[in-house]
Parts: structure tokens; sequence; C-alpha cells
């Protein structure tokens, strides 16, 4: 990463720079093969293998055929496209849905835009270490439940849910299961039949791809899943999403998404040590602790309280460490992490608590320099 010794980045669940081999695979797409995916003439038939290509790479990670990946501006339109879709389609079997307190605000929001259409959604409380208890959602599934949408890895905590017991549970309840697996597609292996996951959303930024391109993953085998179109005009993509490609950015996600898949071992092994490294010395502050379960989660995340400290203050005196207090995607917002909140911590305990996200191009000496200046501050 250019400038380290000057400017430490982590607050890789926020964002992740793009990798350069990405970068530059995608340049050409700007240039001289800018052609539109859909023409019929050589320029566009060149594009358009480039974007097939790119489906098949992010097939390949999770685990898909390459006609079940719909490409999307990113995951917060994925999730909307799918859990709007299900609800228009599946209502004649019933009109609950059920889903974790702790989710991404695009499905929290999309979810209560759907109550006021006449759905009915069940909001799952979690534990203290953030995981949900599979005896109260077993409860809480019903013969008119249409779908059970439940995101693999928390972007706050790193928190890793039962994922494979839940979709069991939600099929054999006959209901759809969806899973938001931003933070989770490229850091941990994921296989949507092993898993049970119908629906599937990702966004290129959270795998050192580019910003504004993501893909929707539809069963189309076993259970084969039906949605309408949320966006008309073209009949791009199946028809579900219309509007000219973003070939640059397919071709970015593409390659991102095989990089994890060769790749995606090193990291793991690198990252976690960082990680630990991080946390060995930032829990020898007095009354710290972690939040979430520390066996169940991501990686590359820590979510560290530091009592009676308020993570803003903190991080207003760090001119040159990137960290977060909570997710980027609503941290115009203040007020405490709902997901904070759902694991029973207290107004001050969620004001005092950091995340911090590791990445692909960090080392040890990031980490070691961020400990001393957050000792200090501290």
């Amino acid at each position: 990463m250019v400038n380290q010794v000057q400017f430490i980045y982590l607050d890789n669940n926020s964002t992740t720079p793009v990798d350069p081999r990405v970068l530059n695979t995608m340049l050409p797409y700007f240039t001289n093969n800018f052609a539109n995916a859909n023409s019929t003439h050589l320029f566009g038939l060149n594009a358009f293998e480039a974007v097939k290509n790119a489906r098949k790479q992010v097939a390949e990670l999770i685990g898909a055929d390459s006609n079940e990946i719909i490409f999307t501006s990113g995951a917060t339109e994925a999730i909307n496209l799918a859990i709007k879709g299900v609800a228009e389609n599946y209502s004649g079997k019933g009109k609950h849905i059920l889903t974790v307190s702790t989710e991404h605000p695009a499905v929290l929001d999309t979810c209560r835009y759907l109550e006021t259409k006449g759905f009915e959604v069940t909001y799952l409380p979690v534990l203290s270490d953030g995981l949900i208890d599979l005896a109260v959602l077993e409860q809480a599934l019903r013969a008119d439940t249409i779908l059970v949408s439940v995101m693999l890895a928390n972007n706050e905590t790193g928190v890793i849910q039962s994922i494979k017991d839940i979709s069991e549970m939600a099929h054999k309840a006959g209901a759809i299961f969806m899973s938001d697996t931003t933070q989770a597609i490229g850091k941990i292996p994921i296989d949507v039949d092993n898993l049970g996951i119908d629906i599937l959303c990702a966004s290129g930024h959270k795998i050192y791809g580019p910003k504004g391109v993501g893909a929707l993953y539809l069963r189309q085998r076993m259970n084969r899943i039906k949605i309408p179109a949320l966006i008309h005009g073209g009949g791009h993509e199946r028809g579900l999403r219309s509007g000219t490609l973003n070939v640059p950015g397919i071709v970015g996600l593409g390659l991102a998404c095989e990089i994890s898949t060769k790749e995606m071992i090193y990291d793991i092994e690198k990252i976690t040590k960082l990680r630990n490294i991080l946390e060995v010395e930032l829990l020898k502050k007095p009354k710290s602790f972690i939040n979430g379960n520390q066996v169940n989660r991501i990686f590359n995340v820590t979510s560290i309280c530091f009592p009676g400290i308020e993570a803003s203050v903190i991080i207003g005196k760090m001119k040159n460490i990137a960290v977060s207090n909570g997710s980027a995607c609503s941290s115009s917002i203040e007020k405490p992490s709902h997901v904070l909140k759902a694991m029973n911590l207290t107004d001050n305990e969620a004001y005092s608590t950091l995340r911090l996200s590791l990445g692909r191009f960090n080392d040890e000496e990031d980490v070691i320099q961020a400990c001393k200046i957050l000792k200090s501050i501290i």
C-alpha cells in the first residue's frame, strides 16, 4: 500500500483498496475495449465474452453455475432485488419474513418497507455473543414464512452464523433461504449447495474489487428461485436487472473473485496473525473486551470496547489511522450501533467500541504502529 508509514488503513470492512492486478485488468475496458456488451458487432462481442468470463469467476468462488449470477451495482441493490422480488412472487404462500436484528441496514430497511405493504417481519434476537439461538429460530418459523434472511458474517463484529443449520430449518418449513455474504465472500470458503443458500448477495469493493458493482446469486438448480424484475428497460441480466452493463466493474469483480479463490488460504493465515497481535496489545487496556463470539468469526476484524472512552474521540485524535466505530454504511447516524445493542451492550459500551478490520495490504509494521498510537491515546 502506498505511503503505509504515513497512513495506516484498518477499516477494510468498510471498503478495500482495489488490488493493482484488478485495476490493470479493468483499464482497457475504459479505453480500447469500451464497447457495450450487448452490441452485436465484434467489439461488443469481445466485451460480452469478458462479462461471460467474469460471471464464471464469480460463480466458481461460491460453487454456483454461471447462469445463476446476476450483476448489480452492489450488495444493497442485490438485497433489494432479492427481498422485494421474493415478497412479490411468493406472497401467494404467505406474507411472513424472518430475519435477524443484527442484519445490515440494507436488509432491515427493506424489510421495514415491506411491513408498510402488508408483510409481517420477525426480527430474531441474538445472544450476547451475537449468535442466533436456533431454538428461537425454529419456534419463529411458520407455515406462511416465505423467506429467511440471515447474514453469513456480521459486518461489525465478524460473527459467523450457523448458516447450514439455519438453511436446513428454513427449507424444512418450506421457506427460501437468503444470505448477505458481503463480509464473508472471498474471505472464507462458501459453497452454496453445501450451505443450502438459495439467494446470495455480494459486493465488489469488499474483496479488493471496484465500487459500484456487485452480484446476486439466484438458485436455478434444485428449488429454482423465480423473482420479477425490479428495474425494467432492455431485458439485461436475464430480464431481472435492465441497464447497460458496467463492463469494467464486472471484469474487475470477476478477477477479484478469482484472486480470492487462489489466495484465500494465504490471506487467512497472514491476516489472522496480524489480528491476534492487534488484540493482544489492545486488550492490555484494563476492562477492555472483545464483542462477539471469538471462535465463530471472520479472521480479519475485531470489535473492541474500551469502557469509559468514546470511540469518536479516539478516532478524532488519530490523524493517520483509519478505523471505525461501527458500520460505515450508517456511521452518519449519531446513535449507538444496533448490532451491539442487540448483543445487550449498554449505550455507553456501544459508543466506546472500535471496529478494526485488516486486509490483504496490511503488514506487521502497520499493526505495531497502530497499537502504539492507539494505546498512547487511550
